[in-house]
């Protein structure tokens, strides 16, 4: 277990999390997120986690790993045409990572989305932490463009909701 990581996880609340992502800034999160999936047909999920709990500290999580439990805790495997999105943000660890369901993770692949986390990453890293999630948001919403465009009949499978945990 890394001391300074857990002192990090320790020293950094829901309260924190409130200070970079704000009110208005959650709701342009998904509203973001509400009109982009009506240009494709994927569907976006986006969590932010303040901390990781002290059990998973003492397991060393790594964020990687906790979004990987969140994809499936939130659903986000469940769509009809397998295009979930995972844009996951550990506080914290100061950790972006981005998920694919198969059916659009095989069209578009990691180095995509690791780009895309790392632009994200660096809007945070200047305090634009709006700008960065509608960023990375938008970014995504391309690669989901350019793969699923939109159809009739296009359902919101997921909620648009910010996943606060």
């Amino acid at each position: 277990m890394d001391f300074a990581r857990t002192i990090r996880h320790l020293l950094t609340s829901r309260r924190t999390a409130g200070r970079y992502f704000t009110a208005p800034g959650l709701a342009a999160i998904k509203a973001a997120i509400a009109e982009s999936e009506t240009a494709h047909l994927g569907e976006i999920r986006f969590a932010i986690e303040a901390a990781l709990h002290p059990a998973q500290l003492w397991r060393d999580v790594t964020p990687r790993e906790r979004a990987v439990e969140l994809f499936s805790e939130l659903r986000v495997w469940d769509t009809e045409h397998n295009s979930g999105v995972l844009i996951y943000v550990l506080l914290a660890d100061h950790a972006i990572e981005i998920l694919a369901d198969r059916g659009i993770h095989a069209r578009v692949g990691g180095a995509t989305w690791e780009a895309i986390a790392q632009a994200m990453q660096a809007e945070f890293a200047d305090g634009q932490f709006e700008a960065g999630a509608l960023g990375g948001i938008a970014a995504v919403s391309r690669e989901l463009i350019a793969c699923l465009p939109a159809k009739e009949g296009n359902p919101d499978e997921l909620p648009n909701d910010v996943s606060l945990l």
